[in-house]
């Protein structure tokens, strides 16, 4: 796909990941659409994006943003949703637990409210995450969560072709959803990261660009592709 006059829909991209997307997607001539629950995130941003208010666990304002935008070309959800629980299974608040899946059932309503809007050849991506496959402990919750989108890719992809849907499925990435702050935050990235193949944090332009590989090669569907570092071999 030339991505160039097409437009794109960035759920989530007014910060981390889904505005280094939006920024990737402008750049090389898409016009983009950057939607999220509190888009005065983004700060200023560049030509050639548009910046929407939308909650993703709102079906009714989803539905309507899509179709106020229809019909669009390339859909990318990098919305969490909401908060996430940490800590091991078993000292776990259940509720917390509960309430990570939020991010699931954001994805859920994007795929099946955003879908019909959408260019014949229209191509979707979702941002997952490492734990899905390789967790460590205290981050149930959030493999779980993503072992969920990614199952969830699977089933669908077969049923809206010839539109394409992949997940991109990050590491330990540098971005504001880290609240640590200074040294404590370089400290808990090197920590991380010590035993991976490439010892340090991603950069949210980083998964971007891989985002941008999914959307852009038109023979790449139904899979998962890591920006990682590589953790799956460390």
């Amino acid at each position: 796909m030339n991505v160039s006059g097409k437009k794109a829909l960035v759920i989530g991209g007014t910060s981390g990941i889904g505005l280094a997307t939006s920024k990737q997607l402008a750049a090389l001539g898409a016009t983009v659409v950057a939607v999220s629950r509190s888009p005065d995130r983004a700060g200023e941003v560049p030509k050639g994006i548009t910046l929407k208010a939308c909650d993703v666990l709102d079906r009714a304002a989803l539905g309507a943003l899509f179709k106020a935008h229809a019909p669009f070309d390339i859909l990318v959800g990098a919305a969490t949703g909401g908060t996430r629980a940490r800590g091991t299974f078993i000292d776990m608040d259940i509720e917390g637990y509960k309430a990570s899946f939020a991010k699931l059932w954001g994805y859920a309503n994007i795929l099946q409210l955003g879908v019909p809007h959408m260019s014949a050849d229209g191509t979707v991506v979702l941002v997952s995450g490492s734990p899905a496959r390789k967790s460590r402990p205290g981050q149930v919750a959030i493999a779980s969560v993503g072992g969920a989108v990614e199952a969830l890719v699977r089933a669908v992809a077969p049923e809206i072709v010839p539109r394409r849907l992949n997940v991109v499925a990050p590491g330990s990435i540098d971005t504001p959803m880290s609240s640590l702050k200074g040294a404590e935050r370089e400290d808990s990235y090197r920590k991380l990261t010590a035993k991976n193949l490439i010892p340090r944090a991603g950069t949210a332009d980083e998964v971007a660009q891989g985002i941008l590989f999914v959307i852009q090669n038109d023979f790449v569907t139904g899979t998962t592709v890591d920006v990682d570092g590589g953790l799956m071999l460390s």
